[in-house]
């Protein structure tokens, strides 16, 4: 298939969908289930690309071990985020302990 072709395609339906909820707007009402089920979809969104980086960084194998940064990384941001409930304190305690874990320790 055309990949341009594929991408002008792409490009239409996302247009076609926004455009249909901008025009909407407040005349649409959805079910209060349905408002409760679409307020996980950014986490959900989140976490499906977060695991499989943090779990199997170079893409092939699961990396279960202490010799991956971004699972020490990611366990120390877990951790400091269920204590503290602070983002930038967890965003920067998970920044140092990556950049000291990959190139402090794995040196």
């Amino acid at each position: 298939m055309n990949y341009t072709l594929m991408i002008v395609g792409m490009a239409l339906v996302t247009v076609v969908i926004k455009a249909g909820i901008f025009m909407l707007g407040g005349r649409l009402s959805l079910p209060p289930l349905m408002q409760q089920a679409l307020s996980f979809v950014p986490v959900t969104v989140l976490t499906a690309i977060i695991v499989p980086l943090v779990l199997a960084p170079q893409g092939a194998d699961l990396e279960l071990s202490w010799r991956n940064p971004q699972l020490v990384a990611s366990l120390v941001a877990i951790a400091v985020c269920a204590a503290t409930r602070r983002q930038l304190l967890t965003i920067t305690v998970a920044l140092g302990v990556f950049f000291g874990w990959r190139f402090g320790v794995l040196l």
